[in-house]
Parts: structure tokens; C-alpha cells; sequence
């Protein structure tokens, strides 16, 4: 009973698991089944198969196939199995060796005429396979870019399923081997020097682009709100070679990624429109959830222009990744797990009308409250700096000074984000605004002369406990924009006027 044996991998989320393919040829009627719970695109394989390895000119067995995938109560879905289902069909119908298909991990979907089409996921796939073991894959030919970026494996690209059969029965060249790296320059961004006027705004920027703080910019229609919202990322550190492979696995399950820059070595930047959707916004669908617009930010920026328009329940699903720096989402095959530590850039006009100046707003008051009643208390209490942008004047386009360039204020940015790593490094925290609050009042807990304010803000319930930790995050940020050792009263003091309802 001929009997053949293959290694594939199933995505649930960012984490992939090993299946086994195995393939068994036995007398009856002809015919293939599948068994081991694939879902309608697994199931339709064994037609796509049939006709990939007739049109590559291979003969496929007129008799019963059984192909077991295990673990067997473990869904597969998707069409990433079919070049190994052609190759174990092939083994143990005795066409091809078995041995380099028994120790080869295959990823690939096949179209009718044998050629080997990418899919989505290629890099957490392999990360999964060399986690396994595994010392070898083959991925279609357009995904070698991305399957380089895994080192301690031997990656082969097939463009055919008839270059892959040669190279199974010993043709070394048959299949395509990576090449040099490319190297991507840093992505372009528009730059600080746009922006007249705004001193309080910029500060903030700055604040919040050093110690990764969320932040509310509120403000009449054309004072630089999205302007700087969109000039963030430029002030942010590129992203560590661990960073990188994180937020490229995401966007790889998303198919998101381009050949020309298969590596992701920017922060970021996602920019939804106040009608999307909450699965867009946090991530969704049939089965088994794919990663939304939070999660394809992951180590950047997520700004929400005119944050009031967007619904209550769009703003509240962004509640938990904001704390924890990751979304969980439970649905019919089970639940995923995926990375959203981002930076939360708000804007809104202060009111609906949004005259230039306060003082010409025509809404009642009723109105105003309502407009503002989506940004609810509890979400609010997430966002660290809160802004008010000052009407654009004459003089404050004419001052005769020249703004600030993005390079000067990187250049403080990325030292006061090295002061960060270097005293959070061994605690496994990048950034002030991942360290937990505990840790701010114990390990690091500042003098009581310098808490004194926040602790009779708490006493006259002025802030929460959230809140009071976030001011402590924010008071080390300002002392390494300062170069300090450690916050004092006046960046206490700082932080908590941030914090001011008032900006809101």
C-alpha cells in the first residue's frame, strides 16, 4: 500500500503550527479524498491538483487517494497546501523520490496549469517551520524576497509545479535560490517645517514621539492638526530588526507586503476614514480573524482624523490594544492573538460648526456635549497629552523666526528614546509609555516631593489611578527630553497639565 508523507503549515493568526500531509494509494473506485477537517478552499484542492499535475505533464493515479492532514481536529483552510498535497500525491504514487518531500516544508497554491502562486502568510509560516526544525522550504518564486528574511533555512523558489517534480528527482538548478538583499531607504515624510506657528502643539508632538504617548490635538479647521499628525513618523527611531519581522509577519498574513521591500523597517502609518468598520479598525472576518488597521500599525502610528465623527463603539474597540499593546479576537475556529502596540494621534474641531475662533462658535451647548460625548471618559483616560491649538494669526505666521526641521527635533527625540531603552532594556520595556504602572511606584518610584500634586489630584478625584500612572510616564519622558536622571516636581506638574479636561 504505497503510502507517502509531507510538511505544510497552518496559520491561526501570527502563530503557525506544523501539519503533516500524508498521502495514501489504494485499490477501489477512482477518486481523492481529503480528511482532517479542511475547510471548502482545502477541499476544492484536490481539483486544482489534479489538473496542475496532468497540465505539468506528470500522470496522476486512477485510483483511491486518501490525503490525512494532522493534527486532524486542528482546521486547515486555504489554498497554501496544494503544492505539497501535488507532491505527496506524486511520492506515493512512486513518480518522485520521497525523501526530500518527507524533510522539505511546502507552501505554495497551484493554478490549473501547474504554476506556483504566492499566498498570504509566507513569513510567519516560516518562522513556525524553522521553530519545528525544519531546515528547508519551498515557496512560490515571487515570495523569495519575503522567505530570505528567515535565516537557518534553505528557501527555494518555484515558479512551476514541473520545477519543482525536476528538482525532486535530483535536478539542483530546477529551483530559484535567494539572492543579495535590497536595501530600502527610509521611507520620505513631509516635514515639521510645514507648520506655522503651534509651539504647544509641537512640544507635544515631541513629547509623544519620544516616549510613544497617545495624543489629542483639538483646534478650529486648518491650524496644522493632521499636519502633524502626519509628520509623527518621521520623528521616530527605525524599527529594530525584531520590530521589523513582527510588523512584516502581520502585514504578510494580511498580503499586505510588496517584493520591492519585503522588510518593513519604517514605522507605520494608518490613517482610517471616520466611516470604517470596526473589523477594519481592529481586525475580523469568517472563521478565523484577520488583523485590522491597528494591527498593521504595530510599532507606528494610528491617527483618527476628526476623531468626533467617528462612531462610540469604533473609538471604544480601541480601549484594550491601547493598554495592552495587543488585540485578541475571539470567532467560529477560534481565537487569534495579534500584536497593535501603536501610537494614537486624535484630531477634532472643538465643536461641530468649527468656527476659526472660539468665540464665533454658534452650537449650543447640548451640542457641543454630544459632540464630544464619543470620546467617553474611560477612553479619554488612555490618551496621555491633550492639546489645544491656537487659532492661526498674522503674527504667529510672521514672527519672524523659522520653525524647527524635522532633523533637529529627531535628533532629541531619538536621544531621549535611547535614555528610555537603555534604563528599561533589562525590565524588556522600549518605551516609558510601555512600562506598567506598578513598576512606577515601586521600583521606580520617585520622591514624595516630587508625586505630591498627583497624589492630591488623586485625593480631590481629579485623575484616576490610569491617569496617575500615565502622568509618571509622561514625567520621565519630559526628564529624558531634559537629559535628567529622574523626573522631579516640575515635570510631575508638566505632565499632569497635559492632562487638562480643559484641552478637550
Amino acid at each position: 500500500m504505497p503510502l507517502a508523507q509531507a510538511w505544510s503549515v497552518a496559520l491561526s493568526g501570527m502563530d503557525g503550527r506544523m501539519v503533516e500531509i500524508e498521502a495514501d494509494i489504494g485499490g477501489g473506485t477512482p477518486k481523492t479524498v481529503i480528511v482532517g477537517l479542511p475547510d471548502a478552499a482545502l477541499n476544492e484542492a484536490k481539483d486544482r491538483v489534479h489538473a496542475a499535475v496532468r497540465n505539468s505533464g506528470e500522470e496522476w493515479p486512477k485510483r483511491q487517494i486518501t490525503i490525512g492532514l494532522s493534527p486532524a481536529a486542528v482546521r486547515k483552510a486555504g489554498s497554501s497546501y496544494d503544492l505539497a498535497l501535488a507532491c505527496v500525491v506524486l511520492a506515493a504514487a512512486g513518480t518522485v523520490p520521497d525523501e526530500p518531500v518527507r524533510t522539505t516544508v511546502m507552501i505554495g497554491e497551484l493554478a490549473l496549469d501547474g504554476r506556483v502562486r504566492d499566498v498570504c502568510g509566507i513569513l510567519p509560516c516560516l518562522l513556525a517551520a524553522r521553530r519545528a526544525g525544519v531546515k528547508r522550504a519551498i515557496v512560490p518564486s515571487t515570495a523569495m524576497a519575503e522567505a530570505a528574511l528567515v535565516t537557518g533555512m534553505d528557501v527555494l523558489g518555484a515558479n512551476e509545479l514541473r520545477h519543482v517534480v525536476r528538482w525532486l528527482r535530483g535536478d539542483d538548478d530546477a529551483l530559484m535560490t535567494p539572492g543579495s538583499p535590497d536595501i530600502v531607504t527610509r521611507e520620505k515624510f513631509p516635514d515639521l517645517e510645514d507648520v506655522v506657528g503651534q509651539p504647544e502643539a509641537r512640544w507635544a508632538l515631541e513629547v509623544a514621539a519620544a516616549g510613544g504617548h497617545h495624543l489629542l490635538l483639538v483646534g478650529p479647521p486648518g491650524t496644522g492638526k493632521t499636519m502633524l499628525a502626519r509628520r509623527l513618523p518621521a520623528l521616530l527611531p527605525p524599527l529594530t530588526y525584531e520590530q521589523s519581522l513582527e510588523v512584516t509577519a502581520v502585514h504578510s498574513v494580511a498580503g499586505l507586503l510588496r517584493p520591492e521591500a519585503p522588510l518593513v523597517m519604517t514605522p507605520p502609518f494608518f490613517a482610517p476614514h471616520h466611516s470604517t468598520s470596526i473589523p477594519a479598525l481592529v481586525g475580523g472576518g469568517v472563521g478565523l480573524a484577520k488583523p485590522g488597521g491597528i494591527s498593521r500599525a504595530h510599532c507606528g502610528v494610528v491617527f483618527l482624523d476628526e476623531a468626533c465623527e467617528f462612531a462610540a463603539d469604533r473609538l471604544e474597540s480601541l480601549r484594550t490594544a491601547m493598554e495592552e499593546g495587543e488585540i485578541r479576537l475571539a470567532r467560529r475556529d477560534g481565537v487569534v492573538r495579534y500584536p497593535a502596540r501603536f501610537q494614537l494621534i486624535l484630531a477634532t474641531n472643538p465643536c461641530p460648526c468649527a468656527p476659526p475662533r472660539d468665540t464665533e462658535c454658534t452650537c449650543p451647548p447640548n451640542t457641543r456635549r454630544r459632540y464630544f460625548a464619543r470620546l467617553s471618559g474611560p477612553f479619554m483616560d488612555r490618551v496621555d497629552l491633550r492639546v489645544r491649538m491656537r487659532p492661526l494669526t498674522r503674527l504667529s505666521s510672521v514672527n519672524g523666526s523659522k520653525p524647527e526641521r524635522t532633523e533637529q527635533v529627531r535628533a532629541r527625540v531619538w536621544q531621549a528614546r535611547e535614555r528610555a531603552r537603555q534604563r528599561w532594556c533589562e525590565y524588556g520595556w522600549a518605551t516609558n509609555a510601555e512600562v506598567p504602572g506598578p513598576s512606577l511606584w515601586r521600583e521606580f518610584a520617585l520622591p514624595s516631593k516630587a508625586t505630591n500634586l498627583l497624589d492630591r489630584g488623586l485625593d480631590a478625584g481629579a485623575i484616576t489611578g490610569r491617569g496617575a500612572d500615565r502622568c509618571l510616564r509622561v514625567a520621565w519622558t519630559l526628564a529624558d527630553l531634559e537629559g535628567a536622571d529622574e523626573p522631579d516636581a516640575n515635570h510631575v506638574a508638566a505632565a499632569l497639565e497635559f492632562r487638562d479636561r480643559r484641552a478637550a
